[in-house]
């Protein structure tokens, strides 16, 4: 099954570079787009949609007021903002966003925000699954609760489970982890760290570095990851310093 989707965006090269983007992933079935969020607003009265990707800041009738708009109805359609600005974050999600994209946009980002459309809409929420993680201790096998996870550590083939309780060593590479946790809450903070977003306690900039304190661990956070986590933590409401 695929997703029909109708993309808003008053800027015509970023709304046909989004297009484009969306087209690549093959859970997009019909696109339909246009430059005007009040021709939207039309267009979403006379046939619905699986998913709506808003701009923020348009003229008239503005992304949020769309989705405001949107959000009084009987059925609205998930909406994901895709805009430069990271400051109307809070607004959107209390709007019930299901994600909230940067641009420039990359494409992994997008299928981020593709795989929680389609987890909504399956009616699963990552922190309602609770899978159970078999790991090997002294050759007697035990079972971890994937919430209880707090950061997963790449050893070479293998990832380091950390819980409260102590690691756990898991014979599956941290980059298998990152796609079969995403829709989780698991996101990659550095190429050797993963991390559950549900236990970043704190997040602190340094001396230009980007730090995250995880069961009271103090994890760095390379720059190329650090604007992709201020941007999940603030959809979670969690301080951004």
């Amino acid at each position: 099954m695929t997703l029909d989707v109708l993309v808003v965006d008053d800027e015509a090269p970023q709304l046909d570079e989004l297009c484009f983007l969306l087209r690549r992933d093959k859970r997009i079935g019909r696109i339909e787009a246009t430059v005007s969020s009040t021709e939207a607003l039309r267009m979403l009265r006379e046939r619905s949609v699986d998913a709506l990707f808003l701009d923020v800041q348009m003229p008239g009738l503005s992304g949020l007021e769309l989705a405001g708009v949107l959000g009084k109805t009987r059925n609205p359609p998930p909406v994901v903002f895709v805009t430069a600005h990271e400051s109307h974050a809070v607004q959107a999600f209390e709007l019930e966003a299901v994600d909230y994209v940067l641009k420039p946009v990359r494409e992994d980002r997008l299928t981020q925000a593709i795989s929680r459309i389609v987890q909504q809409r399956a009616g699963r929420h990552g922190a309602e699954t609770d899978d159970q993680i078999a790991v090997e201790l002294a050759g007697v096998t035990r079972f971890v609760s994937r919430s209880d996870i707090g950061y997963a550590e790449a050893q070479g083939d293998y990832a380091r489970l950390h819980t409260d309780e102590g690691s756990h060593l898991l014979r599956t590479p941290l980059t298998t982890l990152e796609q079969d946790w995403g829709t989780a809450g698991f996101v990659r903070i550095h190429r050797s760290l993963l991390v559950n977003l549900a236990h970043v306690e704190r997040m602190r900039i340094d001396d230009g570095k980007c730090i995250v304190t995880v069961l009271g661990r103090e994890l760095l956070v390379s720059r190329r990851h650090t604007r992709e986590l201020r941007e999940l933590l603030g959809r979670r409401g969690r301080p951004g310093r």
